[in-house]
C-alpha cells in the first residue's frame, strides 16, 4: 500500500469513540508480553466492582512492517507479516510475527508471496510509543535477514503434516526467554484451522538463537494451543499464567499456570490448570480435562495483562471482525461484558490486538497495541484510551 499523504494523516487521526457493551458471550485476542518487574500480586476476591465504562481516542499511531512502514523491515526481507505478540525482557521488548514473506507482488493480500518463513522476530529498546515503535534488530541469519526462531516443514495444507510454526505467546524466567507456537496442519475457512499441537521454544543468548523445549506441549485438539501470558504472585510464590484457546477463531478461554522457574517450565507436570472455586479459592488440577472454561465465546487471538490504570486484568482479542477488550476482576472472572475497541467496517480484516505492560502511558490510562490488517497483511500501532468509571 503506498504511504500517500492521506495516509500518513490517517495514521494520526483520533477515530470516535468505540465504547458501546457488546451484548454477547466473551472472547479474546493473542498473547502477552511479560517483564520480571511486571509481577501482579493476586488478589482472589471477586467482590469488586468493574470500573471499565467504554474506551476512547482511538488513534492508528503507525504502521511497523512493510511497505510504508516506520521500519524498514524490506532490507531484512519482511515484505509482509502479522501478529506481533510481546514479550519484555530487561529493556528489550520483542515482537514475535507469524507467516513472513520477502517478496510479495503490488496489490498482494493475506499471506502469500516469495521469501516465506514461518516466523520472525525483532526487537526494541523504544520506550516511547507514542510515535510507533522503532524496531533495534531481528533474529537473522548469516547475511542480515529475518530468519525463523524455528521454522515450519511447510507441508501441503491438507492436514497430513506440518504447513507452519506460529508463535503465540512470549514470557522470561529471568534472561530466558519463552515462547509458545502452535503447529498448524490445515488452513481452513476464515478464522478455522487445525493444528497437529502447542509447544515452546527457548532461548538462553538473548534472543539470538532458539531451541525446542523437550518433552512439553499441548495437543492440537485442546483448548491449550494459542496462549496469553503473564508473572505474577500468589501467596508468596512466583507463577506464570497462560490463558489459553484452541486453534482457530472460535474457542474458549481456559486457564493454566506453573510456577516460574526454567525448571517448571520445561517439565510438563509442573504445569496446573484452574478447575473451578473452592469457596473464594481456586481449584488447580493436575489434569487438563479438569480445564474449566472462563470465558465462553468465539475467541479470536487473546492478549491479557494487568492495568496499573484500572488495577484490573484487562483483555483484548478479534471477534466477527472486530476487536474488543474486557476487564477481569481476577485472571479467573468474573470477567466483564466485552466493549468495542475497534468496529471492522473501519479497519477490514483486522486481527490479532496484542498487548505488552510496557507500552502504556498517561500512567496507564492509555494502552498502546499491534493490529494485524489482513490487507496489506503487515502489523500496525494503535492506541486508545480506558474510561474509568468516576466512582470505581
Amino acid at each position: 500500500m503506498s504511504d500517500t499523504p492521506a495516509r500518513r494523516l490517517r495514521r494520526l487521526r483520533p477515530i470516535a469513540a468505540a465504547a458501546s457493551v457488546v451484548v454477547a458471550l466473551g472472547l479474546a485476542a493473542c498473547s502477552g508480553g511479560t517483564a520480571n518487574d511486571d509481577t501482579v500480586d493476586i488478589d482472589t476476591d471477586q467482590d469488586k466492582p468493574f470500573v471499565l465504562d467504554g474506551v476512547s481516542g482511538l488513534t492508528e499511531v503507525a504502521q511497523l512492517t512493510g511497505p510504508a512502514a516506520i521500519n524498514d523491515t524490506e532490507s531484512v526481507g519482511v515484505a509482509g507479516t502479522d501478529l506481533g505478540s510481546m514479550a519484555t525482557v530487561g529493556d528489550k521488548t520483542f515482537f514475535f510475527f507469524g507467516d513472513t514473506f520477502g517478496e510479495r507482488a503490488p496489490g498482494t493480500t493475506g499471506g502469500q508471496g516469495g521469501q516465506w518463513r514461518s516466523n520472525v522476530a525483532a526487537w526494541s529498546t523504544d520506550d516511547d510509543p507514542s510515535d510507533g515503535i522503532f524496531f533495534d534488530g531481528w533474529v537473522s541469519d548469516g547475511i542480515g535477514l529475518a530468519a525463523p526462531m524455528i521454522e515450519g516443514d511447510h507441508d501441503a495444507n491438507d492436514g497430513s503434516g506440518e504447513v507452519t510454526k506460529i508463535p503465540t505467546a512470549g514470557f522470561a524466567i529471568g534472561d530466558t526467554i519463552y515462547v509458545s507456537y502452535m503447529s498448524v496442519s490445515f488452513w481452513g475457512d476464515p478464522g478455522a484451522w487445525d493444528s497437529r499441537r502447542s509447544a515452546l521454544i527457548v532461548s538462553r543468548d538473548d534472543g539470538q538463537s532458539w531451541d525446542p523445549v523437550e518433552g512439553v506441549e499441548w495437543p492440537g485438539d485442546s483448548n491449550f494451543v494459542q496462549f496469553a501470558a503473564a508473572p505474577v504472585t500468589e501467596a508468596g510464590k512466583d507463577w506464570i499464567y497462560l490463558w489459553a484457546i484452541p486453534s482457530g477463531r472460535f474457542g474458549e478461554v481456559k486457564l493454566m499456570r506453573v510456577p516460574a522457574t526454567e525448571e517448571a517450565v520445561e517439565d510438563q507436570s509442573a504445569y496446573s490448570y484452574y478447575a473451578g472455586l473452592e469457596g473464594e479459592s481456586p481449584r488447580w488440577s493436575d489434569d487438563m480435562t479438569e480445564a474449566e472454561t472462563i470465558v465462553e465465546g468465539t475467541i479470536g487471538e487473546l492478549s491479557v495483562m494487568w492495568s496499573t490504570y484500572l488495577e484490573r486484568w484487562i483483555m483484548t482479542y478479534s471477534d466477527a471482525g472486530n476487536a474488543y477488550i474486557r476487564e477481569g476482576i481476577t485472571p479467573w472472572g468474573p470477567w466483564g461484558e466485552p466493549i468495542e475497541v475497534i468496529d471492522g467496517g473501519d479497519y477490514p480484516g483486522l486481527y490479532a490486538p496484542y498487548l505488552n505492560p510496557r507500552q502504556v502511558s498517561d500512567d496507564g490510562r492509555r494502552i498502546y497495541f499491534t493490529l494485524s490488517l489482513w490487507d496489506p497483511y503487515n502489523v500496525f500501532w494503535f492506541s486508545v484510551d480506558l474510561d474509568r468509571a468516576a466512582d470505581g
